[in-house]
């Protein structure tokens, strides 16, 4: 959403990366003036997927360059309640997923009965508007709330090569060959 709004030609957001330039917008921004259809409802399991509502972004952002006259790639008058709304969807959706896995959890005896605790790490927990839904949602169902500081919430990409470069120092589960190793993208 940041790369189709070109929030990099953003005065505000020239170096910032795209989720941060989000929130930063988001912050001014009217989520109202907007309103996104949350992804999945009509599934009720624990997955998630954005691709619906990045569809549904992309089509408003063309309708508005319509509406303003401006080519794609230009900065919108309304980016800020864009911005607003989209961050807004994420954070529902991720807030009623996660919900469903804790109920999930909690039904399957998987987490203890009492003091279970809802931990949240990765770049989508540096967003501090995701994470005061994610607290609350931890308080309303009385789950301890662990989540690292933001400036320790990267991507989790990051995350897991260092662990790699961990394990391979350690010489731990380390393959020297991919020989006969079969995967599948799923």
């Amino acid at each position: 959403v940041a790369r189709r709004l070109s929030l990099r030609k953003h005065p505000e957001c020239h170096s910032m990366a795209g989720g941060k330039a989000i929130e930063h917008l988001a912050q001014t921004g009217n989520r109202q003036q907007h309103t996104f259809r949350i992804p999945m409802q009509q599934y009720r399991n624990c997955d998630f997927s954005f691709s619906g509502l990045q569809n549904l972004v992309n089509k408003a952002i063309i309708q508005k360059e319509k509406e303003e006259g401006i080519q794609e790639g230009e900065i919108l008058s309304c980016v800020k309640d864009i911005a607003a709304a989209v961050q807004h969807a994420v954070a529902v959706h991720i807030i009623q997923r996660t919900y469903r896995a804790m109920l999930f959890c909690t039904k399957n005896h998987i987490l203890p009965s009492t003091n279970a605790t809802l931990v949240v790490s990765g770049g989508v927990a540096s967003n501090q508007y995701i994470r005061k839904g994610l607290q609350t949602l931890a308080d309303a169902n009385d789950f301890a709330f662990l989540c690292p500081p933001a400036r320790l919430c990267t991507d989790n990409g990051v995350m897991i090569a260092w662990n790699g470069i961990e394990r391979l120092r350690a010489g731990l589960g380390v393959l020297h060959s991919t020989d006969g190793i079969r995967y599948e993208p799923k």
